[in-house]
């Protein structure tokens, strides 16, 4: 049921809006994406872009506008938008600005969520399936397969009519997206950086409470 929506995901739809009011981008961005940030001795010279209809590169001559900051820069989870924001759909963040600018970011982010339906009825479902429902905080430093992984054993370690086993489950992914506390802060078990995000997780069991047939 995943699919995450970033400034790398919906870069085309943020170019588009960008190409089509290109004051909402001040004079400090560019609507373009490079494969890396361009230099003033690149100019007239050849690199490859994209723009808000391409899925593919083509190769331009660099421009001084293409100095500018890219609208959308970085990749994965890491990508941002205007150097500010790693998420492209919310509620709020009206007055949300580029640092040290009067340049809004509240336009280019969208309140229409994706609707996903998926029919109970249509399969069936024993007391280990469940859907993970989180905030950013355990999807930035947690992947599906980890998540995943996480339910398993935790729901392994319990009876299947237990109902504190999802609330377990729960708990686990939190702790496991936080880390630990040390000295250079918290820290996941590979020594990489926990969530500094807050963190909220619902473990949702889709069959009932019962026996494994």
């Amino acid at each position: 049921m995943s699919r995450e929506f970033t400034p790398e995901t919906e870069r085309q739809r943020l170019q588009f809006l960008g190409f089509l009011k290109p004051e909402l981008l001040g004079n400090e961005f560019t609507h373009l994406e490079f494969p890396r940030r361009i230099q003033q001795k690149e100019l007239g010279k050849k690199m490859l872009y994209r723009d808000q209809n391409m899925n593919g590169w083509a190769y331009k001559k660099i421009e001084e506008d293409d100095l500018k900051f890219p609208l959308v820069y970085g990749e994965g989870k890491k990508a941002r938008m205007m150097a500010t924001i790693g998420v492209t759909r919310g509620l709020g963040d009206h007055d949300l600005k580029v640092y040290s600018s009067n340049i809004h970011i509240k336009p280019f982010l969208s309140c229409i969520p994706e609707v996903r339906i998926y029919d109970l009825t249509q399969y069936e479902h024993c007391p280990d399936d469940v859907l993970v429902l989180g905030t950013d905080g355990l999807w930035d430093v947690t992947t599906d397969q980890e998540v995943a992984s996480v339910v398993l054993d935790v729901l392994m370690s319990y009876e299947p009519n237990d109902p504190c086993r999802y609330t377990m489950v729960a708990q686990e992914l939190v702790m496991k997206s936080r880390g630990v506390l040390k000295d250079r802060g918290w820290r996941l078990a590979n020594d990489k950086l926990g969530s500094g995000d807050d963190i909220s997780v619902f473990v949702i069991p889709l069959g009932g409470p019962g026996n494994y047939t």
